[in-house]
């Protein structure tokens, strides 16, 4: 019987680690891997070996640098590292390929040393220069992760904080954090009383009630998301609505901030928050609050002493499931919120599609997943185990 459910669950099993766990893995490697220096200059590194940021360069490297540079133009591997080199030293990207090019061009003989590179940009000659191809050199660094937390290494090695210009991560973190918990706290307020009514109704009633909740998931999340724009925008629906009964006299801006990401979001996950709140809430026996009557306990005593705890496991299971799913939210924000709106996944998408840096797309998507998990971690051990009991 045991053979028998594995090989029906093989499928699903190998389908799982072929198209989730290898891709996802392969992904959050990037954090840590090193390739595209060494592999365009790989001489170079060689003659790096055991040298220091604080002694003078070695005279060999620069003749070991042209060649690769030269060579990685060659075989198109120029660009992937300029690109990787010029995200800690700003602007060598191009002058790295017009160095390819000139020592392309130079005639024969010509001494390819520190003078002849002076020329090209004093940079290519800079100690800070090669001191960055040096933490460069792989087969793994901590650059990426560093940065994901406003971390950068000197050119002595050691850790330190980004300039301040640069320090955004951990700022971008926290917004996230703190949206996903107005967002959580938000559902609950409002999917409480609703889930509390779904069991004190008749169960016909209920069952309608149902499918209003559920009712956004057969909507497409762009479409919802869309529609918000339309209701919350100066001349829409709820700011003539509010001028009409002169509540207001001029238009609100609910959209393009923090106010259209909470009512959006708010509006998609409410679905989460009620559906493990209704199935808790359903199986506490009434009797229990008839018992406390009886015991002489006010209806708001007996809510907060014997209700609430045995509701707890629902709340903790909605909250941490509306907490969590909010923190990977991408599309919602991106439409309805601001510039100092977008979450973390705002930067990870960014930095996937369009400026191609998928080293700091994986290290900042594995700072949300190590996130999740602690958050996670931390509501199991608070709730005693009722949490991963709900999961």
């Amino acid at each position: 019987m045991a053979r028998r459910g594995l090989a029906l669950a093989a499928p699903l099993a190998g389908f799982l680690l072929v198209f989730f766990v290898v891709p996802i893995g392969w992904l959050l490697s990037l954090a840590v891997r090193e390739a595209e220096v060494p592999r365009a200059l790989p001489r170079t590194l060689q003659a790096l070996a055991g040298w220091h940021a604080e002694q003078l360069l070695p005279a060999p490297l620069f003749g070991a640098f042209a060649e690769d540079i030269v060579a990685a133009r060659a075989a198109s591997t120029l660009a992937d590292a300029a690109r990787r080199l010029n995200y800690e030293v700003n602007g060598v990207r191009s002058t790295l390929m017009r160095a390819a090019r000139e020592v392309a061009a130079a005639p024969a003989g010509t001494a390819f040393d520190a003078a002849f590179f002076q020329g090209v940009d004093p940079t290519l000659a800079s100690p800070a220069f090669f001191a960055a191809v040096q933490r460069a050199r792989g087969p793994v660094s901590s650059y990426y992760l560093l940065a994901s937390v406003d971390l950068v290494r000197n050119a002595q090695g050691g850790v330190e904080r980004a300039a301040e210009g640069n320090r955004i991560y951990l700022d971008v973190l926290l917004r996230t954090l703190a949206i996903s918990a107005s967002v959580t706290l938000l559902c609950l307020a409002m999917g409480f009383p609703v889930a509390l009514l779904l069991t004190q109704v008749r169960e016909q009633t209920a069952d309608w009630l149902l499918v209003l909740v559920l009712l956004p998931f057969w909507t497409s999340l762009l479409v919802r998301t869309a529609s918000w724009v339309v209701v919350l925008q100066k001349e829409g629906m709820v700011n003539s609505l509010l001028l009409k009964l002169g509540l207001i006299s001029e238009p609100l801006t609910l959209i393009y901030n923090r106010t259209g990401v909470l009512v959006a979001m708010t509006h998609v996950l409410l679905p989460f928050m009620i559906l493990p709140l209704y199935t808790v809430l359903k199986a506490i026996p009434p009797q229990y609050m008839r018992a406390a009557a009886s015991l002489g306990a006010p209806p708001a005593v007996a809510f907060v002493r014997v209700f609430l705890p045995l509701a707890a496991p629902g709340v903790a299971a909605g909250s941490l499931m509306v907490f969590i799913l909010a923190l990977g939210y991408y599309i919602t924000p991106a439409l309805v919120g601001g510039g100092s709106d977008q979450m973390l996944s705002y930067f990870v998408a960014t930095y996937t599609t369009d400026t191609g840096n998928w080293g700091l797309a994986a290290a900042l998507g594995l700072l949300m997943l190590g996130t999740t998990l602690v958050l996670y971690a931390a509501a199991h051990r608070l709730s005693g185990g009722r949490v991963m009991a709900m999961g």
